[in-house]
């Protein structure tokens, strides 16, 4: 039932994306009335469908790679809506809904069953691992999509040619101010998330654990996303300076959370 549920809420968030499609082409007006209801009850559903599966299986069964991602999808659709309720608009779907669809996608196609062989112990380290790896992506994810808005407004705002898609975006300032405020809540969490891995990978797999691609490249996202912070505190980057490195962050994390699927570190992960 959990995969069922899964694969309904997919069907729902294929809505929002059909929605967010539309939008870009000016015709999504009449869509956004259907769209939203869809999008509510799909989120209803996934949240059950991930309760389920803790309920019947345990909350091991959360830290494999695809529920992973089905985590992370919900996890943006609430930020979307969080952010639909504050600015009133739901301009910034057409860049978070075809991420969202594909994770929840992805998520939905096959699941396997995943065990554990560390204590309980660890066991508590992994899932804390990926729970706040997981809520530090969503956050930079968000990080990133304000970056590219600043970057497409500021120069449609250049150019004089403001789209009414752009026209219904908050302004300038305030869509900085919030990519600053998602590296600030999500860099944390990501920092507290990748030591929480080193303390479990040291502990099964000594030092080498440091040479594995998944951990090289979180290491240069974390330093990615320090440098940017760094920059906005000492040199005062802003706009696009910030919009740009952050865009790079975001590139670096896709790779990272893509080499899941060749680390060795890893395995215990079902794919």
């Amino acid at each position: 039932m959990p995969l069922l549920w899964l694969r309904v809420a997919t069907v729902l968030y294929g809505v929002g994306l059909i929605h967010a499609i539309l939008m870009l082409r000016q015709r999504g007006e009449r869509s956004g009335r259907i769209a939203a209801p869809a999008v509510g009850l799909g989120m209803v559903f996934h949240f059950v469908s991930l309760v389920e599966t803790a309920g019947l299986y345990g909350y091991s069964e959360l830290v494999t790679i695809r529920h992973a991602e089905s985590a992370l999808a919900l996890i943006i659709a609430l930020i979307f809506t969080g952010l639909y309720l504050r600015y009133k608009t739901a301009s910034p779907a057409a860049l978070i809904f075809p991420l969202i669809f594909l994770l929840t996608f992805s998520s939905a196609l096959s699941q396997h069953k995943v065990t554990i062989s560390t204590s309980s112990i660890f066991g508590g380290w992994i899932l804390f691992h990926v729970c706040t790896l997981v809520f530090g992506y969503a956050m930079l994810f968000l990080s990133f999509v304000s970056s590219l808005l600043y970057l497409v407004l500021s120069r449609q705002l250049k150019m004089k040619q403001a789209s009414s898609w752009a026209s219904r975006m908050p302004a300038l300032q305030e869509i900085d101010e919030l990519g600053y405020k998602a590296l600030l809540l999500g860099f944390p969490f990501m920092t507290i998330g990748l030591l929480a891995g080193s303390v479990v990978a040291e502990e099964r797999f000594g030092a080498s654990f440091i040479m594995d691609p998944k951990v090289l490249l979180s290491v240069l996202m974390w330093g990615i996303y320090l440098t940017l912070l760094y920059t906005r505190w000492s040199a005062g980057w802003r706009g696009r300076k910030a919009a740009y490195l952050a865009s790079v962050g975001f590139v670096v994390s896709v790779f990272a959370w893509g080499a899941n699927y060749l680390s060795r570190l890893h395995r215990f992960i079902a794919p």
